[in-house]
């Protein structure tokens, strides 16, 4: 059996690739590996972006094998566990203090958009792409954080429309409701995310953690809050190495070079 997962260091970036083309399953053996490896990338200061991609060019995911369901609900104990394990997994994602990004392509389907929307950015493929949620078509809800996440993403009245319909939509479609942030051809897609990435690696680590510290998970929480954990992210940040270098690099009139010390 293949590894249900491949992962590729370009620096400080970590690619991760969904090993099951051309449907891209998100099976039991892809999320105990994923959970695994989440926790070694939180850990590691040396990655300091993701990419999260799909092998092959037909197919992010369909998301989850469902016909999988009746061993996970043995081997994690209830259908609670089996959810359990993947909300876990896209809430380190998304808390992990690291810029994570997916690239939409083919059928971005369940799962296959539920661990997208954990990311930070998704990009989409201009043809071809067909994202959605559509449990409903059969007789069910999404079970990973799926509605939460679309409504605070896209609105309450697109994530209705999605959802309630059982929509795929496209790639420029994503784009215009605010799903993605930007669109590519496929051909030029992965590059461009891994190009993203390390911009975003590139930038000063302790900084960008406490931006996404600010930022994530900031609709429940109160003005007062949000701007605390503002306000302590800026202390985090005052007199490490990379504020020092920015200061240096404005005053110089040059462009700064972050996480010189790592």
């Amino acid at each position: 059996m293949s590894e249900p997962l491949l992962v590729e260091r370009r620096g400080p970036v970590a690619i991760v690739s969904i090993n099951d083309a051309p449907y891209n399953r998100m099976t039991l053996e892809f999320m105990d590996s994923l959970e695994l490896l989440m926790a070694e990338l939180a850990k590691d200061n040396g990655v300091r972006a993701l990419v999260f991609t799909g092998e092959g060019t037909e197919n992010f995911s369909v998301g989850m094998n469902l016909k999988q369901l009746p061993e996970g609900m043995k081997t994690k104990g209830s259908v609670d566990g089996v959810f359990d394990q993947r909300w876990r997994v896209i809430e380190q994602i998304e808390t992990m203090g690291k810029p994570s990004i997916a690239t939409l392509f083919g059928y971005c389907l369940g799962g296959g958009l539920e661990l997208p929307l954990g990311c930070h950015f998704r990009l989409a493929a201009e043809e071809g792409a067909q994202i959605g949620l559509p449990e409903m078509d059969l007789g069910s809800v999404p079970a990973w954080g799926g509605t939460a996440r679309l409504a605070r993403c896209v609105g309450r009245d697109h994530a209705l429309d999605m959802i309630l319909r059982g929509k795929k939509i496209s790639g420029p479609e994503a784009l215009r409701i605010g799903l993605v942030t930007e669109v590519w051809p496929l051909e030029e897609l992965k590059d461009r995310a891994i190009a993203l990435a390390e911009e975003l690696a590139a930038q000063p680590r302790l900084a960008v953690k406490g931006v996404l510290d600010c930022i994530v998970g900031h609709e429940s929480k109160s003005l007062h809050e949000s701007l605390a954990d503002e306000r302590r992210a800026v202390r985090m940040n005052m007199g490490t190495p990379d504020a020092r270098e920015g200061m240096m690099a404005f005053l110089d009139k040059r462009d700064p070079v972050f996480n010189q010390e790592e």
